[in-house]
């Protein structure tokens, strides 16, 4: 099989998936996603923080930042924009090109239900073997989950979030 036709195929093998409604409005929600100094503040699992380097969040944009965990280990990280639809699409390649080890494509969607947003991040990755890899070696499915709850905790705590 062509490799090009196994990307169109089911993915639900090599896929983590996190969904999250906010108590917020979708434009609200997207600029914490889309602002450097807004995701910096929330962006990642539990105890991480952030440094970022670069963030163009736009077709051929460029997301470089460093994801400090908890024990002092450094994790560098590069997305490439692939599709942006504000406030309702974002697409990104992370951590190099398909195929790559540890590459794995992005889509969040961000749906407006009344006042609120729903938020779909689904990750996926090059094959099986390595979401169960990443998964087994980082949890990412908690590190996901985590990350959304992080948000919900940040825009809540935001001056003007009432």
């Amino acid at each position: 099989m062509h490799q090009g036709s196994a990307t169109i195929g089911n993915t639900a093998d090599r896929e983590i998936i996190g969904t999250r409604v906010y108590d917020a409005p979708r434009e609200l929600v997207w600029r914490m996603w889309t602002e450097a100094e807004h995701i910096a503040k929330w962006w990642g699992p539990n105890g991480f923080t952030n440094t970022i380097h670069e963030m163009e969040v736009k077709h051929g944009g460029v997301w470089r930042f460093i994801m400090h965990g908890p024990d002092g280990t450094d994790y560098p990280n590069e997305i490439h924009y692939t599709e942006v639809v504000k406030p309702e699409l974002l697409k990104y390649d992370q951590n190099g090109k398909e195929g790559e080890p540890g590459y794995h494509g992005v889509t969040v969607t961000f749906e407006a239900i009344g006042e609120k947003t729903k938020v779909c991040m689904r990750m996926v990755f090059n094959t099986a073997e390595e979401r169960d890899m990443i998964e087994e070696k980082y949890h990412a499915v908690e590190g996901l989950y985590q990350n959304l709850n992080k948000l919900h905790v940040y825009l809540l705590e935001l001056p003007d979030a009432g």
